[in-house]
């Protein structure tokens, strides 16, 4: 028998990162998010964000590779956002996406900063954010195309 047990911190943002997502609209968008990882098989252990990014912490099916799960999610729910009219003047995500891994031991970590994004970026842009991540896990920074 096969186990995997790959937890993914995954967040993209709105196209040009503009703030589409209003809030009183960011549960209808979560929910379905929410729905198309279920579709597929994954386990969501939070969804959050700010109007012009999300944030997923979840676990996906080994038969898939992450860039193409994301871009299944990104594209049936950009589509079902702009079918079903839930953010006016919806115009797409973003290209890009980051992906990080965490274990399980790290878990409640990653789901309370979900959870606290609306105060955590009132101090630090989600660009800020990205590059330390990016310092953290020995990559280079690179500036993030606005597309």
């Amino acid at each position: 028998m096969s186990y995997t047990n790959l937890l993914y911190h995954i967040i993209f943002s709105t196209r040009h990162r503009r703030p589409s997502i209003l809030i009183e609209n960011e549960r209808r968008v979560y929910r379905l998010l929410f729905a198309i990882l279920k579709k597929y098989g994954a386990e969501t252990l939070r969804i959050g964000g700010m109007p012009d990014h999300i944030h997923l912490f979840i676990s996906i099916p080994p038969t898939f590779a992450v860039s193409e799960f994301i871009q299944k999610l990104k594209r049936e729910s950009s589509l079902a956002i702009k079918r079903d009219s839930i953010l006016p003047k919806w115009d797409g995500w973003q290209d890009g996406y980051g992906a990080f891994t965490y274990s399980r031991h790290e878990a409640d970590k990653i789901i309370n900063y979900i959870k606290g994004q609306k105060e955590h970026h009132k101090r630090v842009s989600l660009i800020e954010e990205i590059e330390y991540w990016m310092k953290e896990n020995g990559m280079e920074t690179m500036t993030w195309r606005k597309n």
